[in-house]
């Protein structure tokens, strides 16, 4: 797969395109670019995956039906590949059957042509909305391993004991060290983990498990 090129959260959204009809996707560009919304189009999956993709929050609207990899079995490869982008499935020969299937792999929206614009609108603001909240979680749980990677061994093991709830003597006499140095390591661990109470450092070292 190519790389990524980076941009900041607060950059313009991106909806990502994947038709292998140019009449579609010309039509799905225009309507885009009407409500100010950048778009990146595709004729295949495949051309997808080879492309430079913009680190943007985004959505992707997807074709069910194509030559070569489906829409439908494409949304398994984007598990695989670590893609995340919230799809929109468009079809013009669209079933329930299908449409179950697509839902319960997490498609948040299931259309078939023709549809109303703004439907498609409205779905792709709530995977753009759905985006952002990934890409802030997943900003923010990288965010705490690296403060718990910056962390020593010995205020690792310090952590672990305080949020287990026993006392610095306990403490110092499970590591064989002096109480001096387990009130050293617990205020560097409170310091780095930017924990304000121990109640923090608990909830904190929850998010690290989970």
């Amino acid at each position: 797969m190519s790389g990524t090129t980076t941009t900041g959260d607060d950059d313009p959204p991106v909806v990502i395109v994947i038709d292998d009809d140019p009449s579609v996707r010309a039509a799905l560009a225009d309507l885009l670019g009407s409500v100010g919304l950048q778009a990146q189009l595709f004729a295949s999956t495949q051309a997808f995956l080879r492309s430079e993709r913009i680190d943007a929050p985004g959505c992707l609207v997807l074709d069910i039906r194509m030559p070569g990899q489906s829409g439908l079995d494409f949304q398994r490869t984007m598990v695989d590949a670590d893609i995340h982008l919230p799809v929109i499935f468009i079809t013009g020969h669209g079933d329930i059957p299908m449409s179950v299937r697509a839902m319960k792999a997490g498609a948040i929206e299931f259309l078939t042509k023709p549809f109303r614009d703004q439907d498609l609108l409205d779905a792709i603001q709530q995977g753009i909305a759905k985006d952002r909240i990934r890409r802030h979680e997943a900003a923010a749980a990288a965010d705490l391993r690296g403060r718990h990677a910056s962390l020593t061994e010995g205020e690792r093991a310090v952590l672990a004991r305080v949020v287990s709830g026993l006392l610095n003597k306990q403490i110092a006499a499970d590591l064989g060290v002096s109480e001096i140095t387990v009130k050293v390591r617990r205020s560097q661990v409170m310091r780095k983990m930017h924990a304000r109470s121990l109640a923090d450092l608990v909830k904190i070292a929850e998010k690290l498990r989970g």
